[in-house]
């Protein structure tokens, strides 16, 4: 049997809101419930029950009589029909003069911010925005770093009731175009700059760009970033107005427009690295209750908590992050490298800070180990209680490390889901061990499983991860897909009426989850279908190796798997490193997961939010073109991989 690495004690499970629901649950029904398992297959066969529960967590707004209209639809189900809220009321339900939110950046900045200034501040913003003809369904858009700003941007947005989206700052003027141009924003917020790794990097000329290419735009707001006791250099920027006019106003409370459950909050985008990006729209009911649900349960979150995540605002967990606002969780904002000025940053803003619950992906933590760091030794981290980790699949190595070397009464929380959904499938449970590898539960009111080729549920092995019934934080659709077509063909083709997430996964004998990668990047040697985090989790197990990225190549009427390394500064691939890799893949999984090729490259393509993206190598590889290389947060990286002599085909 499986050893946990971790597991609650008695009374710390018992003190949870999660077990506290299921008492609740059993005294009400008449159900035993002693373990998630009971609580999670509840939730699945009285979905009106549940999320009518959830909505008792703290929802604030009118409620439904009726919460679930055509549960049979996927799509097509419609929840809370009659129920009415305002994302921002949710979020700005406190008004004293306790700390919200902590703003921090790589350069030692650190702006605290009160509920009641954060409330002041956001009714300011909503009134000038009120005032520009801003309406509902109308689009805000953000170019913004993850700071105060940001945030009181988009709770001004959904207090009226328009939309909002957002991208980091470091986007080109093309990407940029390639998201906003589509949803044609009537106002863009921006900063005049932004920090990365020591540099200051300014925006005036990509805004100057922006503002006469935007469709739709009528007017560019600028907050001062680079140096915040400065006026913004507006120069001849068109439309352009400093953010201190826009809050200099005198409004005290802002509107908190009430709207149907299912009215649009967010636009949030795909990847684009295969096309234009899809612009998936979330809407607000959805979003605030399927956060909610895993904040308060999943993770635990009250107003006695600290909540951070390292996220850009470019990436859906940005959206997740302040959806915390919700539970009285205070947040933690940062902005910048995660290793500037120095690897430990991080690690010294959750000292400071007195974080409960960090943040972060899943190459940080490798990044973290392979840089030799004991942050449970270097730094207090009494406060911390959980920690999670997405992006992409958390090797077991990793899960080691975090035990070994941050600390070992953690609940490690590995989660996955997706900007599709704004949200999770799989994530933490603070009454489960944690066992290496796994990710603890499904989600409740998910109706998460692992299908066949056949389409048939599978236990044990692996396959395509799907969800078989509705649930409230499915996307309202596309953006310009007025009859869906799009939307469907995206998730509901491959098995009609059934979510296909993507994701190559596997429910294990624990009742967890395994992702062995993305479904579209699925190696297949021999007919041997082969997820690249099986391969990625040995290879990293290489002192030598930093990171590493597979793809298969169409070759000699198979596929042949092409491992890519980078090293550690210095080293260079040599025939004894290539053996010690092969024999570890060979050892620690199987001879079909070996590599028919192994080279060295200094870097390797990834997303702004630091996914490795195997598709767009194996485009290079195959002489086909990358139609949107504005997606990636290093698009140069891909000429290392065009014409490499030892890839040419006989």
């Amino acid at each position: 049997m499986t050893t946990p690495l971790w597991q609650p004690s008695p009374r710390r499970r018992q003190a949870t809101r999660l077990a506290r629901l299921m008492n609740e649950v059993a005294q009400e029904s008449g159900i035993a419930m002693d373990e998630y398992a009971d609580l999670h297959a509840w939730s699945l066969v009285n979905p009106e029950a549940f999320w009518r529960r959830v909505w008792a967590l703290g929802v604030i707004g009118e409620p439904s009589e009726r919460v679930l209209e055509r549960p049979e639809a996927m799509p097509g189900a419609r929840w809370f029909p009659e129920a009415r809220l305002n994302m921002a009321a949710n979020l700005l339900r406190r008004q004293d003069d306790t700390i919200a939110l902590v703003a921090c950046d790589e350069r030692g900045r650190r702006e605290p911010l009160s509920h009641a200034e954060l409330y002041r501040r956001v009714a300011r913003l909503t009134r000038t925005l009120g005032e520009l003809g801003v309406t509902a369904g109308d689009r805000v858009a953000g170019l913004v770093p993850n700071s105060e700003h940001a945030l009181i941007a988009m709770l001004a947005s959904a207090s009226l009731g328009a939309i909002w989206s957002s991208c980091s700052p470091d986007f080109g003027v093309q990407g940029v175009l390639d998201r906003f141009g589509q949803i044609a924003p009537r106002v863009l917020i921006a900063a005049d700059g932004y920090y990365w790794n020591g540099k200051a990097i300014p925006l005036h000329d990509k805004l100057t760009e922006l503002a006469g290419q935007l469709p739709g735009l009528e007017r560019l707001i600028v907050f001062p970033f680079l140096d915040p006791q400065a006026a913004p250099e507006l120069g001849a920027i068109p439309g352009a107005m400093a953010w201190s006019k826009a809050l200099d106003n005198q409004a005290s409370d802002p509107p908190f427009t009430l709207l149907p459950f299912d009215h649009p909050l967010y636009v949030l985008y795909s990847s684009g690295t295969t096309g234009q990006p899809k612009c998936i729209l979330h809407g607000a009911g959805g979003t605030l209750l399927q956060h909610l649900k895993e904040h308060r349960l999943h993770c635990d979150l009250g107003e006695e908590d600290v909540l951070f995540y390292y996220t850009t605002c470019g990436w859906m967990m940005w959206n997740w992050l302040v959806s915390g606002l919700a539970t009285g969780a205070r947040l933690v904002l940062y902005d910048g490298s995660p290793f500037a000025p120095d690897r430990s940053s991080l690690w010294r803003l959750a000292e400071r800070e007195g974080v409960t619950c960090f943040g972060t992906s899943a190459r940080y933590l490798t990044a973290c180990d392979k840089a030799g760091l004991r942050p449970g030794r270097d730094h207090d981290l009494s406060t911390l209680k959980s920690l999670l980790s997405t992006g992409s699949a958390l090797p077991h190595e990793a899960f080691d490390y975090v035990y070994r070397e941050i600390k070992t009464d953690l609940l490690l929380a590995s989660i996955s889901g997706g900007t599709d959904i704004v949200s999770c499938f799989a994530l933490g449970c603070p009454i489960r061990p944690v066992y290496r590898g796994q990710l603890q539960c499904r989600g409740l009111g998910m109706a998460v499983a692992v299908y066949d080729d056949a389409g048939q549920p599978v236990s044990g092995e692996k396959g395509e991860l799907v969800c078989t019934r509705p649930f409230p934080a499915m996307p309202l659709g596309f953006w310009n897909d007025p009859d869906g077509r799009r939307y469907r063909a995206a998730y509901f083709e491959r098995f009609p009426g059934v979510w296909a997430h993507g994701d190559y996964a596997e429910l294990t004998a624990e009742d967890g989850v395994i992702i062995h990668g993305r479904a579209d990047t699925v190696l297949n040697p021999g007919g041997v279908r082969i997820g690249t985090a099986e391969i990625y989790r040995q290879v990293e197990k290489v002192e030598e190796v930093l990171e590493s990225l597979c793809i298969g190549q169409q070759w000699q009427d198979d596929v042949r798997v092409v491992l890519f390394v980078r090293l550690r500064d210095g080293l260079v691939l040599d025939e004894a490193l290539c053996r010690r890799i092969r024999e570890t893949i060979r050892t620690h999984a199987t001879p079909r997961h070996v590599p028919a090729k192994i080279l060295q490259v200094t870097d390797l393509p990834r997303t702004r939010s630091g996914k490795l993206v195997e598709l767009a190598v194996r485009d290079v590889i195959e002489g086909r073109e990358v139609t949107n290389r504005e997606a990636l947060a290093n698009p140069e990286a891909l000429a290392l991989f065009e014409d490499l002599p030892e890839l040419r085909q006989p």
